[in-house]
């Protein structure tokens, strides 16, 4: 009778734990009878806290796009309690020297900080330290010809307007400081090596605002500063390491959901340029790498191929599993209801509107030209957080398609894990 009772134990506890897994066959039924998967690579991993769900080459590379994101997310967070905005030295009553810490929002056109304008608007002579070293205006791996589009906007030191200029039909640049009339131009355009932009605003072709990428270098950054805030900045070649106050302005929430809901690559850059000056006193996108990575030691179990903050190098490559791990990273630095806060929802925030058919889903989305992936969490029934990857490269049909049938494998997921 003993051995009775414990074999229907055991027969239930198996049976109980199979409900819980979908087989590596069953998966790959589901991604059969997608036909817009038929040439594509498809590579899956779903995890919960303690198991592993299921997984169809979640060993392979994949190329992330903006799933890069995640991990100079994790990057950020494990850095900073509380993002930097400014450095300063209060020198008299009239003089005030400052450095940069990547901070990006001032002035940006969509997350701007009016605390640090105000700080840098005060009536006071102001000795701009410059950096130790220059920043690479582009990352490896960027297309060289992504130059004037928004998404590829110049990473720098101390970004200003998001390194961009703003351009709204019937009216002037802003800030105008570069506007250069052409009668015959129905669209606005830069020299590719020059900070020359051709535009007629009265005929554009488009109604949309238009964001631009200019050139970056610290003497614009100083121009364009002194003409916002009608304040003397001269340059002050002194950048010692000691006595620097910190101004912090509390926007971490909104430069968290520009990288997770909007994933604005400019931000990500940026992050990842700040994490690099905190850990090593020098602004490089590479050492932050180098650094995170030899921090992390042994939590991912294949070689992070990372090549930038925001995913936009084609040189990046992360496998399914490992972002799952980076998932799981971040359940260990933010609760449940945190994570809920800053990652996009389904049906409600951010790049997660191009999925409609999802439900209680949160998660990053990544996209490049002929590749798309989405990898985040859901919470079951029981209250359990499932962590999840579905990565999809190297497809022919609209993306649409495939976002398409990655919903609806992710809804298989969700409902059978249910």
């Amino acid at each position: 009778m003993v051995k009775t009772i414990i074999y229907i134990l055991v027969f239930l506890l198996f049976s109980y734990a199979s409900s819980q897994t979908i087989n590596e066959k069953k998966l790959k039924k589901w991604i059969d009878k997608i036909s817009v998967f038929d040439k594509c690579h498809v590579a899956i991993r779903v995890e919960g806290i303690n198991e592993i769900y299921t997984d169809y080459n979640g060993s392979k590379y994949m190329t992330p796009a903006s799933n890069t994101k995640l991990f100079t997310f994790v990057g950020a967070i494990q850095t900073f309690d509380s993002l930097p905005a400014l450095e300063y030295k209060i020198e008299n009553d009239s003089i005030i020297s400052f450095r940069s810490t990547g901070y990006p929002l001032l002035l940006h056109p969509f997350y701007s900080d009016s605390i640090l304008l105000n700080f840098l608007s005060q009536k006071k002579i102001w000795k701009y330290s410059k950096p130790k070293n220059k920043v690479i205006p582009y990352g490896p791996g960027w297309a060289w010809d992504d130059y004037s589009f928004y998404y590829a906007a110049e990473k720098s030191v101390f970004p200003i307007y998001g390194n961009t200029v703003k351009a709204v039909k019937g009216k002037k640049l802003a800030p105008d400081f570069f506007l250069e009339l052409d009668s015959s131009v129905n669209k606005i355009q830069r020299n590719k090596i020059e900070n020359k932009f051709y535009c007629n605003p009265d005929n554009w072709e488009v109604t949309d605002t238009i964001y631009r990428p200019f050139i970056t270098s610290d003497s614009l950054f100083v121009n364009l500063l002194s003409r916002v805030t009608n304040n003397n900045i001269i340059y002050n070649d002194k950048n010692d390491s000691l006595g620097w106050s910190v101004l912090y302005t509390n926007n971490d929430n909104k430069l968290y959901k520009a990288l997770l809901h909007d994933s604005d690559n400019g931000i990500a850059e940026s992050l990842l340029l700040m994490v690099s000056n905190r850990l090593s006193g020098r602004f490089s996108t590479a050492k932050a790498i180098e650094i995170l990575k030899n921090k992390w030691g042994d939590v991912f179990k294949d070689d992070l191929i990372w090549y930038d903050g925001s995913g936009v190098s084609r040189y990046n490559m992360f496998t399914p599993r490992t972002i799952v791990q980076v998932l799981r990273l971040i359940t260990k630095e933010i609760e449940w209801p945190e994570i809920k806060k800053l990652f996009p929802k389904s049906g409600e925030s951010g790049t997660l509107l191009d999925y409609p058919s999802l439900k209680n889903i949160y998660a990053k989305t990544g996209t490049l030209k002929n590749n798309c992936n989405l990898s985040g969490f859901f919470e079951n029934s029981k209250g359990k957080v499932i962590m999840f990857s579905v990565m999809v490269n190297h497809f022919n049909s609209s993306a649409d398609e495939i976002r398409d049938g990655i919903a609806e494998i992710v809804n298989k997921i969700q409902e059978k894990l249910e």
